[in-house]
């Protein structure tokens, strides 16, 4: 044992050291054990996303049959066929893995269908293998669908009775759809679960466009997308950060409601948490900062002023026994939080349980993976993207190269029963008479080996001559079949564009809404919740032109008992439930939520906007009650609009949402509310110039944000002025015009025939109307039509709404202008 062993230096990043000999054998030992964790444990693979133990279960379930089965088979079936033919361990190792897999709250896309009890987000185990039954999710046909057709590589199992695939074709990188987490020698992974529909569509660009720069996945890919949803508040550059580097951390928040009660009550519920994060969890936090353990202190145990501080401020925040977990069949999370006073600043009690509870926290993103040929590596965004993509090429070649070895397979035999069939006379006497028929058949017909023993293997009665017609059929679309795959091995863009193709069928089918929302906000800052509110009552809204915001009970309040403070005067007064949302659009066409039960009630008068929405200096436009069913037409005068529904303008934030991008000195019009669009459905639009048009409602297009498309037509300093739609064919039309200079309105209704010279296509500039010389004002509604007219924001408002139209008689027109239509 005399001998030594010397380390160069970079083995250690040390200077030469002499081990000796036991620290070799020990050094190299301990060495085999840690790659061996790394490699066939820990880390999951870039190529399927699966750790070997996850790869051993759905192939083992995938030969049971379980990935078409109409029911479930016992767990420990399962697990007794893994461990019996690949995986020589124990039994609860591959059990817990096969659990994880079944869980919608571990994993974005669940690839093991489990029945009974497969655990709880708050950490509760699953119930034995021998009470539980699982199969395969439909999604798992992405993984295993192609195992059958040459595209991995295989290797013998632990006693070399079985051969297993050494990876799972997959048709979707789920390396980053699922996840991973493990913890190895030396190395560790913290892979987030990202939106297939969003992964896909950064693939299929890959593949279609070799040259996608890292921006552009960045782009497709903004955030990880969780099981349980949440909120991810960091900005912009951390996230992008941690996808280049591989490494970072993302700030994580729960998301809540407000829930209104009877008489000024109210309650805080809970119903997304960070990953990780379980209501069990929070609760237990709430609880220790409510009833903190005191500290050992000079033989005595005693709180500490931090202690004591936290303890008083939840108490005075949060209600004795208000804190209560209600998830279940119903609500997946629902920890609902109920304040010790109505009166408790509802932002407060935010404030307090982010900064002292796992409401918010840190995820963690280490992207460390193996790569297709085994080795470990800590990968960025785009290279694990990349890597995968040049691995489904690969499968897709080896797939074409085995379909098409099968079908020259069956063609060659196909041509050899042909041959027979034009003298089966002979090919039989041939047979009959000769001592070695395969040899006299391959000399006779020139046949080959592999022909001729299929004609000796076949019953008579394939060689009859409706045998021999439906050989030619099989033939010919075999050789076509052969000459399709020959073309897409030989052509790169054919073989790119059919893997792009298939990426996106499969987003199609398998694809879901983003859960986790993306918004960035300070650490330990309120986001405006969605305000439920339980009580429905009625209630009348009142907002003045300067922003101020009362309420008063019931219906038809007499408006001349309302005042209003000095150079003020009344924008709207909505009669409308509280439990609805109200929407403000200001001049530079943000949108902000403000829920009808926040407008305060009483005599005064009320508070402003901007205690209710970070609306800073900019004026208020408009503001209607949301309906989040219906959909909306957005339009400015400068002549661009668009229809989007009412979800899109839901939003969480106090600072509001950007809708309506406006160029400088436009202005947004009234939104006019659709309950749908539908194909006979027309809009109208009217110019500062005098002229109207008519136009197909389908032709808007349908966006959530954003300026539009041109709605119509206009010269020099011509604005459009008003916008309507209706869901029904315009009949007759009734138009209301203010001459210069006189306060009484004029009405006329244009009829079916005098409508026609307005009626024209989406940007186009329209007619002249009767009355555009003196006209200075305008309204319009539908006489008569096939279904119900929508009202618009201006037509529902109880309260005279500004001037609409505004004609500039000074506009000059060319010649022949009238009839461009």
């Amino acid at each position: 044992m005399s001998e030594e062993l010397t380390l160069n230096e970079g083995d250690n990043g040390n200077m030469p050291v002499t081990l000796p000999q036991p620290a070799q054998y020990a050094s190299q030992r301990y060495l085999e054990y840690a790659m061996s964790v790394v490699t066939g444990r820990a880390l999951p693979s870039v190529a399927d996303g699966q750790k070997p133990v996850q790869r051993r279960i759905l192939y083992a379930m995938h030969r049971m049959g379980l990935y078409r089965s109409p029911k479930h088979v016992k767990s420990a079936r399962v697990v007794g066929d893994v461990i019996g033919k690949y995986h020589p361990h124990g039994d609860s190792s591959v059990y817990e893995a096969m659990v994880r897999m079944a869980q919608d709250w571990s994993l974005r896309y669940p690839i093991v269908d489990g029945q009974g009890n497969f655990g709880s987000r708050d950490g509760d185990g699953a119930a034995a293998m021998r009470y539980t039954e699982a199969r395969l999710t439909p999604i798992a046909e992405l993984l295993l669908s192609e195992l059958d057709e040459g595209t991995v590589d295989w290797r013998p199992n632990y006693d070399g009775v079985n051969d297993e695939p050494c990876l799972l074709p997959a048709r979707l990188p789920f390396v980053l759809l699922n996840g991973a987490s493990g913890i190895a020698v030396g190395m560790a992974t913290e892979m987030p679960s990202h939106n297939l529909r969003e992964v896909a569509s950064a693939a299929s660009s890959l593949i279609r466009n070799p040259d996608t720069t890292e921006e552009d996945i960045l782009a497709a890919i903004p955030a990880p997308d969780y099981p349980g949803g949440a909120q991810i508040i960091s900005t912009r550059d951390e996230i992008e950060s941690a996808y280049r580097t591989g490494r970072g951390s993302l700030r994580v928040r729960a998301r809540w409601t407000i829930e209104n009660l009877a008489r000024g009550q109210w309650r805080l519920v809970v119903n997304e948490l960070p990953p990780g994060v379980s209501t069990a969890q929070v609760m237990s936090e709430i609880e220790a900062c409510s009833n903190p353990v005191p500290k050992e202190k000079a033989g005595k145990k005693v709180f500490t002023p931090e202690q004591t501080n936290l303890k008083a401020a939840f108490l005075s925040a949060i209600a004795s026994d208000g804190v209560r977990d209600e998830s279940g069949k119903e609500f997946k999370v629902r920890l609902v939080i109920e304040p010790a006073s109505s009166r408790m600043d509802k932002d407060d009690l935010i404030r307090l349980l982010l900064a002292h509870t796992s409401l918010e926290t840190n995820a963690a993103i280490n992207l460390t993976v193996l790569g297709t040929g085994g080795a470990p590596r800590q990968a960025s965004l785009f290279s694990m993207l990349s890597e995968w993509c040049a691995f489904r090429l690969q499968t897709v070649i080896r797939r074409t190269q085995h379909r098409l070895e099968a079908a020259e397979k069956r063609i060659h035999i196909l041509e050899g029963r042909q041959a027979i069939l034009l003298d089966i006379d002979r090919a039989i006497r041939v047979i009959r008479e000769s001592d070695d028929p395969k040899a006299d058949l391959m000399r006779e017909f020139k046949l080959t080996e592999i022909q001729a023993e299929d004609i000796l293997e076949i019953r008579l009665r394939q060689l009859a001559r409706l045998e021999g017609i439906k050989i030619g059929e099989e033939l010919k679309k075999l050789r076509e079949e052969a000459k399709g795959l020959k073309h897409l091995l030989s052509n790169d863009e054919a073989l790119r564009t059919l893997v792009a193709t298939e990426i996106d069928e499969d987003a199609k089918k398998y694809g879901d809404d983003r859960r986790t929302i993306i918004e960035a906000a300070a650490k330990v800052t309120l986001s405006d919740a969605k305000s439920v509110s339980v009580a429905d009552d009625p209630v009348t809204l009142v907002v003045s032109k300067h922003g101020w915001l009362r309420a008063r009970a019931g219906h038809k309040v007499d408006t001349s008992t309302l005042t209003w403070k000095v150079g003020d005067a009344p924008l709207a007064i909505i009669d409308t439930r509280t439990s609805q949302t109200v929407v403000f659009f200001d001049t530079t066409g943000r949108a902000y939520n403000v829920a009808a039960s926040a407008f305060p009630k009483g005599n005064g008068d009320g508070v402003p906007l901007t205690s209710l929405a970070d609306i800073g200096n900019n004026k208020i436009a408009h503001v209607f009650v949301l309906d989040a069913k219906a959909q909306y037409l957005l339009s400015g005068t400068g002549g661009y609009g668009f229809i989007c529904t009412g979800e899109d303008l839901v939003t969480r934030q106090k600072a509001g949402k950007a809708v309506m991008t406006l160029e400088a000195g436009e202005v947004i019009l009234p939104p006019v509310k659709l309950s749908a669009v539908t194909e006979i459905g027309e809009a109208v639009f009217a110019s500062s110039a005098g002229k109207m048009l008519i136009c197909p409602l389908t032709e808007m297009k349908q966006m959530a944000k954003g300026r539009g498309v041109q709605l119509m037509a206009l010269k020099g300093k011509d604005t459009l002025i008003a916008s309507g739609a209706f869901e029904g064919r315009i009949e007759e039309l009734k138009v209301s015009t203010q001459p210069a200079g006189r306060k009484k309105l004029t009405e006329f209704v244009i009829e079916a025939d005098g409508l026609e010279v307005y009626i024209g296509h989406r940007a186009r500039a329209g007619a002249f109307l009767p009355e555009k010389a003196l006209a200075t004002g305008f309204t319009a509604e539908v006489v008569s039509g096939e279904l119900p007219v929508a009202e618009s924001s201006a037509q529902a408002s109880p309260i005279p709404q500004p001037t609409l139209f505004e004609f500039d008689e000074n506009v000059q027109l060319e010649d022949g202008e009238e009839e461009d239509i």
